[in-house]
């Protein structure tokens, strides 16, 4: 593979993508968990929920400006590095995304001061308003950002005049056929990826403070415990919604499914692969572990069904097969992986030992990255399964490339290299040590409160001393 800036301009995107991805996925979910805690508060009165509010709304608000500040350079880069793309869907996209602008940016911007800063000067009940509206307003930017990228997936509703997207119909463009059902696929896996988290994190704390009494971590256990209520519920269900989204590749994307079953000729009965090895140059598989007419059977719901292969077009218009392949094993492995913690938890919950069997919270822990693992290999799965396209069928990334020279994207690289490397390392060091600090003691918390009527500074929500608790 030839280094030149049209790779290093795709490794730059992947690379800066997938720092920001994890980001909102982690907050969309955090957002509505914090708003199931006020409400908790707000109706049992329990200060429990109230004390672990605080403390994760401090988390939510670390991870919220790096995802802002990771999201920033998107845009600029679709101008320096893909122009092309940007002239092309300009018409169609650039809508999209002021759409979110000022539906889902406006919305966060205008009560997440509130929300963080304002509890001591509102009452209750419109607090909670403001942590709803920035739960809401995360929802309604993964709107506009899905639909904007399913879009690409599967585009509608344009036609192309003098070498641009125009759009005919509204409508179509942001209900594309792909995009309800992505929507909901990356919505119930960012509250997954959320739900771990903050499962795995407490289970640390609980593991962490194993000696002491358990009201010192009564706040961790009713995290987790909470989330994995969430885990139990909308893990098995998430497996539902990704059928539904295999049988819409099918249909819009039959070489993308090709690529990820590495299945190269057309066929029925095909067997579901667990393992192979695939060989592009030879179009074949060089080894296969699969179980017999049960990938026709999960496809289309009919063990005889025919599945497209990707002998079906021509070698230029198929994506890489080994990273689609395997990244798509890894986000099903990881989904089967959380389905089995949920269900280990009910169990522990009827023996009564939820919280002290050593190896359920340690294999809790362990999968505290799980939803960002997902997440991430779900993403590639879908944007390398549409190579090579930039818009599916109608634009080729190699053609949406901006004329620039190797020099020029080799040194923006290496200048995203070191301030991400700078800015994420001390974000994910500051996120460790509030971690470690963990929830205030429910004793302290209902003695202290800030009731200072002083104006506070945009860090002040996470600006206070991080040395742990004595739990």
């Amino acid at each position: 593979m030839e280094v030149d800036a049209l790779l290093l301009s795709r490794i730059q995107f992947g690379f800066t993508m997938a720092f920001h991805i994890i980001f909102p996925a982690f907050t969309i979910g955090l957002a509505s968990f914090l708003a199931r805690l006020e409400a908790q508060w707000l109706w049992t009165g329990n200060t429990m929920y109230r004390n672990l509010y605080k403390f994760w709304v401090k988390v939510f608000a670390v991870s919220f400006g790096l995802g802002v500040v990771s999201g920033i350079v998107m845009s600029y880069q679709l101008g320096t590095n893909w122009s092309r793309y940007s002239d092309f869907t300009g018409n169609v996209l650039g809508p999209l995304i002021q759409y979110e602008v000022i539906t889902a940016f406006f919305l966060e911007a205008g009560f997440l001061g509130i929300m963080l800063f304002g509890w001591d000067r509102v009452g209750d009940r419109l607090h909670f308003v403001s942590t709803c509206m920035v739960a809401f307003g995360t929802l309604v930017s993964a709107f506009w950002i899905l639909s904007a990228n399913s879009w690409m997936q599967t585009p509608d509703g344009f036609v192309v005049e003098n070498g641009r997207a125009v759009a005919t119909d509204w409508m179509k463009v942001i209900f594309n056929p792909s995009f309800p059902i992505r929507y909901a696929h990356m919505v119930m896996g960012c509250f997954l990826t959320t739900a771990f988290a903050v499962a795995g994190m407490s289970a640390w704390m609980i593991l962490r403070a194993r000696k002491e009494p358990p009201e010192k971590v009564a706040g961790a256990r009713l995290s987790m415990s909470m989330a994995l209520w969430f885990a139990v519920i909308c893990a098995p269900i998430q497996a539902v919604i990704g059928d539904g989204h295999g049988l819409a590749v099918l249909k819009y994307q039959p070489t993308k499914l090709a690529a990820i079953e590495a299945n190269w000729d057309r066929q029925a009965n095909m067997p579901l692969l667990l393992f192979a090895i695939p060989n592009e140059k030879e179009e074949r598989n060089d080894f296969e572990i699969g179980i017999p007419k049960l990938g026709s059977y999960i496809l289309t719901h009919d063990f005889s069904g025919v599945i497209p292969g990707l002998k079906d077009v021509p070698r230029d218009q198929r994506p890489p097969v080994w990273p689609v392949f395997y990244s798509f094993r890894i986000m099903v492995a990881i989904g089967l992986a959380m389905i089995l913690i949920g269900f280990w938890s009910l169990y522990l919950r009827w023996r009564g030992t939820l919280y002290t069997n050593r190896t359920f919270l340690t294999c809790t822990m362990l999968m505290t990255p799980s939803g960002f693992g997902a997440v991430l290999f779900g993403w590639f799965t879908a944007e390398i399964g549409r190579q090579p396209w930039i818009v599916y069928g109608q634009m080729r990334t190699a053609d949406a490339h901006s004329p620039l020279t190797v020099n020029a994207v080799t040194t923006s690289l290496i200048a995203f290299l070191i301030a991400y490397t700078f800015i994420f390392g001390f974000g994910s060091y500051y996120l460790a040590k509030l971690l470690r600090k963990g929830p205030e003691p429910l004793e302290e918390a209902i003695r202290g409160g800030d009731v200072s009527q002083k104006p506070k500074r945009p860090l002040s929500a996470v600006d206070e001393d991080l040395k742990p608790n004595p739990a």
